[in-house]
């Protein structure tokens, strides 16, 4: 039964709703493990006015991201890339487990390098900072490094959801993509930001509606992008003159991506 006017749009509201909230919940509820320890964590710092030094917690979330939150994460990706590319009349719960099933082992590997790679570059960051007075411009320096590796967190997962590829040549297109478009990354990282701003001050969109968003807005500049990246890159291999694709693919920086220009590795 279709419904129309006023009743039609309150029933496409609530859909959406239960959409959102739905996706979210399973992805709480698939990385449980990593979110229980940092709520724990969140917890004794707020609860102490001067919070002391303790990476126990912090080690248990390293060794938990890998295996609990990315294949999570990824998964959440594979629902919201349903939605962006207009496909929204699908079961979350299928369409959810057949992406945490298929992404699973590429999220795991990816997990493993980006953990390692964030603690080896974040105790090189403290290092610099508070031990060498005489070499903080490195401190800086892997600071910003360390932004790029969490930006292109965002592009990895929508990579994952989009493509079948090898887990490091993902990760690779993830970095790349990030560089080759940082406005789109960037504008995603704001979006999340207003949506972590109003998750502190409304608590309760942490289950209805914070990872699921966040997903979306991610995805959807991914996939902005990565249209006009295809389209470019078609356009160049279809030109009729061999001399000037040559050249130009030599100056095209979008040409560094590693990304296939067929349909056959894209995910259903």
């Amino acid at each position: 039964m279709e419904y129309k006017g006023f009743m039609g749009g309150f029933y496409r509201i609530t859909e959406w709703i239960m959409r959102i909230a739905g996706s979210n919940l399973l992805w709480l509820l698939c990385s449980s493990p990593f979110m229980i320890v940092l709520a724990m964590k969140l917890l004794l710092v707020l609860q102490s006015p001067t919070p002391q030094p303790e990476t126990l917690t912090i080690w248990i979330m390293g060794i938990l991201a890998p295996f609990t939150l990315f294949p999570a994460t990824a998964a959440l990706f594979s629902v919201t890339r349903k939605w962006v590319m207009g496909e929204s009349d699908l079961s979350i719960i299928k369409v959810y487990f057949k992406g945490y099933k298929e992404n699973y082992k590429q999220s795991m590997i990816g997990g493993i390098f980006y953990t390692v790679l964030f603690a080896i570059m974040y105790v090189d960051y403290e290092v610099y900072m508070n031990q060498m007075n005489n070499l903080q411009m490195i401190g800086m320096v892997m600071l910003f490094f360390l932004l790029i590796l969490f930006l292109s967190l965002f592009n990895f997962f929508s990579l994952v959801a989009h493509y079948h590829l090898g887990a490091f040549q993902l990760i690779k297109n993830a970095i790349l993509f990030t560089i080759l478009r940082p406005f789109r990354t960037l504008s995603t990282l704001i979006c999340a930001g207003v949506l972590g701003f109003l998750t502190l001050r409304f608590g309760w969109l942490i289950f209805f509606g914070f990872g699921s968003l966040t997903a979306f807005v991610a995805f959807y500049n991914f996939y902005i992008a990565y249209n006009k990246i295809q389209e470019k890159v078609e356009r160049m291999r279809q030109s009729e003159d061999a001399s000037n694709v040559s050249n130009s693919a030599q100056d095209d920086e979008d040409l560094a991506l590693d990304l296939p220009t067929s349909e056959e590795k894209e995910k259903d």
